[in-house]
Parts: structure tokens; C-alpha cells; sequence
């Protein structure tokens, strides 16, 4: 880790800490001198860990802002709400997720495509303007190896509820959209002081398996889950100690690694790019 006089001043934006690797990301970034403001959705759940933040005698009290990623009406209203707190964005990661969820979100998306991609692209479309005046800052977005068995994108299917029993598929999907929306972000936002990161945290024991079926979580089990401080180091490294020049690359176990095919293909990550922007501005 940095000092924390090397951080001191610097905000991070993280959505979905409340609990598992979102969780210790925010209280490890607090340990290092960032100011954390949580997105989240109950301030109930998140308060625990506003309460270990401030116990850490931090001169930077954290924030929690409501968030609803199954809503563009809600992103937009955290973004707001971020942007009159009128404090510099160094640091936006777009942490929360669902798996195995299945039905369509507020605005007629399939769950784990809507949730895990299309509300992180809505805010880190509204608050682009912010990361890029504050100077060397960064956007990371937690993806999965899953995205390796993704089969690509059935543009018709992203409107439609989960089709698959699982949901599995749409959440590999979903994961494939992370890491081609931070190779695409990269690309326009080449030449300024914005950096940007996907990654795999490593198959961790969180509850973001919670509404896979039970076979599926044994399954996983079985091959073995890190801890929550584990599968944060990645996000981290990212956060705090990745190159500029490695924007846009895709990480695990702390270090860049190559993404399928799919996940590297230009063409692909600009089709998503221009459709997302028209659904999120419908």
C-alpha cells in the first residue's frame, strides 16, 4: 500500500461495499487516505461499515449516497447527489453486482446485463466530466473470468427477462460487457489523465451468489472461494499501483492477463458502447 499523505484529499466513488470484496476495498482505501463516499442500496446494511471507517480514527469521514443499479432514474439521481457534494473524483469503481438473478430491471433490461453493466455505464457516463478535472484519476470495473464463456451479445435478449434457468450465461454475458466497456472508455478517453481497469477478483465467497441455485454455489464451493480480503488485492493494485499506460487492459491476480477473444474485439466494444449510450438516453 501507499502512504496515506500520498492519497490524502483523494475521493473514491465505490458502488456495492457494503458487504464482500466492495466492502474491504472501501475500508482499505480509507486506511490510505481517501476520502469514501458508498453507493449503495440501504443505508442500514452500509452503516457497519461507515461505522469501521470512522473507528479508524480517519480525518476523511465516509459518505453513502442511495443507489439502485436496477434503475437509470436512481443512477442518475446518485450521480446528483455525488456532484453537490462538489468534491473532486479521483477514483470510481464500479464494484456491485448480481449473479444469477433473473427478470428484467426497472427499465426493461435483462437483470444481470442492466445491473452489472448498464447502470455502472450511465454513472460513469454522468460523472465523466468530474473524473476528468481531477487529474489523475481512474475508473475500475470489477468483471469475472466469466466473461470467457460468454457467448457474445444477443442485442434482441438484452431486452427481454433471463432466459437461461441459472442465469449464469447472462451473468458471463454481463461480465464480457465490463471488460469491453473499460477497453472502450480507455480509447476515448485517450490523451487525457484518466485511466481505466477491468478485472477478475478471483471466485470469491460473497453474496453476490446468493440467488444462484444451490447446486451451482456447491459447485463453486468446490472449487475453492477466496475471502473477501483476497479477492479485494486485485481491485486494489488497480486503485493504487497500476500504470497509467496499462489503461484499458484487463487484470487478475494483480497483474494484466488476456481476455477471450471476445473481450478484445474492438469492433464489439464499440457496438455495445453506441448502444448503450441510446439506452440510457431513452
Amino acid at each position: 500500500m501507499t502512504s496515506k499523505s500520498h492519497n490524502h484529499g483523494n475521493v473514491a466513488l465505490i458502488t456495492g461495499a457494503n458487504i464482500g470484496i466492495g466492502r474491504i476495498t472501501a475500508i482499505e482505501l480509507a486506511k490510505n487516505g481517501f476520502k469514501v463516499v458508498i453507493a449503495g442500496r440501504s443505508l442500514e446494511r452500509t452503516q457497519p461499515v461507515l461505522d469501521q471507517i470512522n473507528s479508524l480514527e480517519v480525518h476523511q469521514k465516509p459518505i453513502f449516497i442511495p443507489l439502485e443499479l436496477a434503475s437509470l432514474a436512481s443512477v442518475r439521481e446518485c450521480a446528483r447527489l455525488f456532484l453537490e457534494l462538489n468534491l473532486p473524483l479521483h477514483l470510481l469503481i464500479n464494484n456491485a453486482g448480481v449473479a444469477g438473478q433473473r427478470g428484467l430491471t426497472q427499465d426493461g433490461f435483462e437483470m444481470a446485463f442492466g445491473i452489472n453493466h448498464l447502470g455502472h455505464f450511465l454513472l460513469t457516463q454522468l460523472l465523466l466530466e468530474k473524473l476528468q478535472s481531477s487529474r489523475l484519476s481512474r475508473v475500475i470495473t470489477v468483471s469475472s473470468r466469466a466473461h470467457k464463456r460468454a457467448s457474445g451479445f444477443d442485442w434482441e435478449a438484452l431486452r427481454q427477462p433471463t432466459k437461461s434457468w441459472t442465469g449464469i450465461q447472462e451473468y458471463a454475458n454481463s461480465k464480457l460487457a465490463n471488460v469491453l466497456f473499460s477497453s472502450e472508455l480507455a480509447k476515448r478517453t485517450h490523451g487525457s489523465e484518466i485511466s481505466t481497469y477491468s478485472l477478475h477478483p478471483g471466485v470469491v465467497d460473497t453474496e453476490i451468489w446468493r440467488a444462484a441455485p444451490h447446486w451451482a454455489r456447491k459447485l463453486l464451493r468446490l472449487r475453492g472461494f477466496l475471502t473477501p480480503e483476497e479477492g479485494a488485492l486485485t481491485t486494489l493494485h488497480c486503485a493504487i499501483h497500476a500504470p497509467h499506460q496499462e489503461t484499458g487492459l484487463y487484470y487478475a491476480d494483480r497483474q494484466p492477463m488476456p481476455t477471450s477473444a471476445l473481450g478484445c474485439n474492438a469492433k464489439l466494444a464499440a457496438d455495445l458502447w453506441e448502444r448503450s449510450e441510446v439506452w440510457v438516453n431513452q
